[in-house]
């Protein structure tokens, strides 16, 4: 094994948290060796095409920044973005992730997925960029988040979407003027209006 190789990719797996086999091919390192520091247990495989190190703590939101490091176009949305945002009460053993119409969903061992494809500014509008554990995680903010609940609320049920809501106002995490906006990009502001305006007069 080359000291150099393996030095890139355990110095690449401590700055990344996560680590791509695409990672791995990007800085030159041969996957050969990245499979040597596997078998000799100074890294270890996480899911299809994922190490990280064996001290590695592990995150609240490890599978959440699992999917993120495998898909680079896809956004945490719905049920798992209101976990992040710890907007409710509801579990899920998917991760849900918004990706654009024409890409292809990532491929995953663990965890299983839920996709929900999206297009225009309903897929580009209020993302956060947040680290976990090292990785970049794109996930959808409070307001985008509560207002794709209601747009889908066939999916996951109109008592999580009004949860949410709830949820968001009382503790201050969304504006009206951001619910509103993005009311009127997932176009759902005649969904909401009447459960704004009761929750703004109570």
């Amino acid at each position: 094994m080359k000291p150099h190789s393996a030095d890139v990719i355990l110095t690449l797996a401590r700055l990344n948290g996560l680590l791509r086999t695409r990672d791995v091919d990007s800085a030159g390192a041969p996957r050969a060796v990245l499979a040597r520091l596997t078998q000799d247990g100074r890294l270890v495989r996480v899911g299809r095409g994922l190490y990280a190190l064996p001290d590695r703590t592990p995150s609240e939101h490890d599978s959440v920044a699992e999917v993120s490091a495998k898909s680079s176009t896809g956004v945490i949305c719905l049920i798992s973005a209101l976990r992040f945002h710890e907007l409710t009460t509801q579990q899920s053993s998917e991760i849900w992730l918004a990706i654009p119409h024409k890409a292809h969903a990532p491929r995953m061992d663990y965890p299983p997925l839920r996709i929900i494809r999206m297009s225009g500014e309903a897929m580009t509008q209020g993302i956060d960029e947040v680290d976990v554990a090292g990785t970049n995680v794109r996930v959808f903010c409070v307001a985008k988040t509560v207002a794709d609940c209601f747009k889908f609320r066939n999916k996951i049920g109109l008592d999580v979407a009004l949860e949410a809501l709830r949820e968001a106002w009382r503790g201050k995490r969304a504006s009206m003027d951001e619910l509103w906006r993005y009311a009127e990009i997932c176009r759902v502001t005649n969904v909401m209006r009447p459960y704004i305006e009761s929750m703004v007069a109570e």
